[in-house]
């Protein structure tokens, strides 16, 4: 498995000098693909040398032992220390989603529950935005409907990295493990016996797509404009801005509604329904993507959930890893990490599971 680590030396190399020519950087989406590839490989990179060191080291104090015994303490140590960056560089090494450098969007729907539920979506959102704020990433609200109580019946949010985040660390490898249906156990606003009513919410994830990823033949498109619609009779009712575009050749539908602007309207749905369309390729393309997008929600049903939010017990349990622990209003806070750390986990051991048959 480490031997494909001599290729990629020899990668590395080359696009160490790509970056450095002034005109890799005039094209900023380029610039942005090299260098999160040259991040990636530079973990692996040092890494592995970190595991040449360890094994260098090891030989020398097996030499220096002979002449003074104290050394053979050290040998123990440096091959213990060796095997934990043998670990690190298998789990490096492990081929990953290929959407895993991409940023992301999420639409939140509400499902079962009705106003409830909407007030739910409204929670989920909160935590993924407080939690993209809390690893400096960017998050730009594309579309929503608002419910009557401030609560989204449906939204739509692009979560974006800045810099150049490490391998696995970036939207879409985080995130995508949160496509499914959220069920929440608490009393509702609406409820006045004070019963812990149950409701869910649905989330689904996509690789937010590049221009260069997806073509849109505009003779593939048929574009509507209608009136905006919203709780309270908001001043989005009155002008012809909203846009819904049908992809004729998939049948895929995308609405927004969100700006004043129809021509705005029209970007962001055209930027969702790219990302819908490259999901789609690559579940075309990938089995193992087509089994990540079974996963995800398409009926919000409480059957089909991936995780419950207890508020009474303060409680969040992942039912995929077994997760639990009882900091929920942390969680909703956007102290994320914990939970999609142990979807990361069972993630990777599936994968050298599967590497080791």
């Amino acid at each position: 498995m480490f031997e494909a680590v001599e290729g990629m030396l020899t990668e590395h190399a080359e696009l160490e000098k790509r970056l450095a020519l002034p005109e890799t950087h005039a094209d900023a989406r380029l610039a942005r693909t090299l260098n999160r590839r040259y991040a990636e490989l530079n973990a692996v990179i040092a890494t592995w040398r970190e595991w040449q060191r360890y094994a260098e080291d090891a030989d020398a104090a097996r030499e220096l032992a002979a002449d003074d015994p104290a050394f053979a303490e050290e040998v123990d140590s440096l091959l213990d220390q060796r095997e934990e960056a043998a670990e690190r560089l298998r789990r490096l090494l492990v081929p990953r989603h290929p959407a895993d450098d991409k940023d992301v969007l999420l639409e939140v729907k509400s499902g079962e529950g009705g106003e409830e539920s909407a007030l739910f979506a409204g929670d989920l959102l909160r935590m993924y935005t407080r939690y993209a704020e809390r690893r400096g990433w960017k998050t730009e609200i594309l579309d929503a409907t608002e419910s009557d109580l401030g609560g989204y019946k449906s939204v739509t949010v692009a979560v974006k990295s800045t810099g150049s985040p490490e391998a696995g660390q970036t939207p879409y490898a985080l995130l995508k493990f949160e496509g499914g249906v959220h069920r929440v156990q608490r009393v509702p606003v609406t409820e006045s016996q004070g019963r812990i009513h149950t409701s869910a919410a649905g989330v689904l994830v996509m690789p937010e797509a590049e221009q260069v990823d997806v073509e849109i033949n505009d003779a593939d498109l048929r574009i509507d404009v209608f009136r905006s619609s919203g709780p309270g009779g908001q001043s989005v009712n009155t002008t012809d801005s909203a846009v819904r575009i049908t992809h004729l050749p998939t049948g895929i539908v995308v609405s927004c509604q969100n700006e004043k602007s129809q021509l705005q309207n029209k970007e962001q749905a055209l930027r969702i329904l790219r990302a819908r369309l490259l999901q789609a390729a690559q579940e075309a393309a990938d089995a193992e993507a087509s089994d990540a997008r079974r996963s995800q929600v398409r009926t919000v049903d409480r059957s089909e959930r991936i995780r419950t939010y207890n508020f009474p017990e303060n409680r969040i349990s992942d039912h995929r890893t077994g997760y639990k622990a009882y900091n929920l209003d942390q969680v909703l806070d956007g102290d994320l990490q914990p939970v999609l750390d142990s979807c990361v986990e069972a993630d990777l051991a599936a994968r050298l599971a599967a590497l080791e048959d």
